[in-house]
């Protein structure tokens, strides 16, 4: 399994004129929407295109519903890249209203992400709008070229759900990890992790990486809070103080797991449109998931 895009200086088409509009959004909190008439901005951001055209007003994507483990009647969602959600175990009594730590922020987190991927972002993938959510032992696992997993610090495998991950990455595949805090979750995914990759060690990622310059280029570990933290003005939680963004390479040096270590990104895609969430940690959330959906699929 191998995913790469070609032309991928195409996908770069974009770029002066998406750094121009970056440069002007404000960091501070959003204010709620001015009354009358309103030019209506593609973006939920404002700005100049490709994130807007005018109006400082921030709006929801509209995206398909979402299909939700294998619906029946569901058609199956197509595109060059399809943001995939991977449920896994979880120990009994955490869990959310779909049923684990893996569900956390979904479905909105995936909804906004994929349409801010399609629309937002101005690149040339083909991005389906509709999400999908994937076991890590079925087989449509090695269809798809990148699996998220929200709240790792709770993630448990067994020996034959990481021999699959190993084999997934062997293959081609990316792995994404986010929202998970302080050292006891830390602790967990490098255990985890070591389950998956025996032999190899999550390092910290300088900022010189090419990940984050592979469409836009990011500066600096930006720590994206929940929406409650943000309103409280806090960025941290359990412990987790400073934001870091680490990685696994494989033997060949190739990068294959991506970590948003004391940071919580999906929060930040889910209420994108919320007047009480800062526009800078959205900012910063989506431009951090942007570079490593383009990396994942170009290398």
């Amino acid at each position: 399994m191998r995913f790469e895009i070609s032309n991928l200086r195409r996908l770069r088409a974009g770029l002066p004129l998406l750094l121009v509009a970056l440069a002007l959004f404000p960091v501070r909190a959003q204010m709620p929407p001015e009354t009358g008439p309103q030019v209506q901005s593609g973006s939920p951001f404002g700005g100049l295109p490709p994130f807007g055209t005018v109006s400082p007003r921030r709006r929801a994507p509209r995206a398909q519903e979402p299909t939700q483990m294998g619906r029946a009647g569901a058609s199956e969602p197509t595109g060059e890249f399809i943001f995939t959600r991977t449920i896994y175990r979880s120990p009994s009594g955490y869990g959310r209203r779909w049923g684990g730590s893996w569900a956390t922020d979904f479905p909105e987190a995936d909804d906004h992400f994929s349409v801010g991927l399609r629309e937002w972002a101005g690149t040339n993938l083909n991005v389906s709008q509709r999400p999908v959510q994937v076991e890590i032992m079925d087989e449509k696992l090695f269809d798809y070229p990148l699996i998220y997993f929200v709240e790792p610090g709770y993630l448990e495998l067994n020996e034959e759900e990481a021999a699959r991950l190993r084999e997934y990455v062997a293959r081609g595949g990316f792995m994404f990890f986010d929202d998970f805090w302080g050292t006891a979750e830390w602790d967990n995914v490098v255990e985890q992790m070591k389950k998956v990759f025996p032999d190899l060690e999550p390092k910290e990622l300088p900022l010189t990486h090419p990940i984050f310059h592979s469409y836009l280029d990011i500066t600096e570990a930006v720590q994206v809070p929940n929406i409650y933290n943000a309103m409280r003005g806090v960025t941290s939680e359990k412990g987790g103080v400073t934001p870091y963004y680490m990685g696994i390479e494989d033997k060949r040096g190739r990068l294959v797991a991506f970590f948003s270590r004391n940071s919580d990104l999906g929060d930040a895609w889910e209420w994108i449109n919320d007047p009480r969430y800062p526009v800078k940690y959205g900012l910063a959330a989506y431009k951090v998931g942007i570079n490593v959906v383009v990396y994942a699929m170009s290398h």
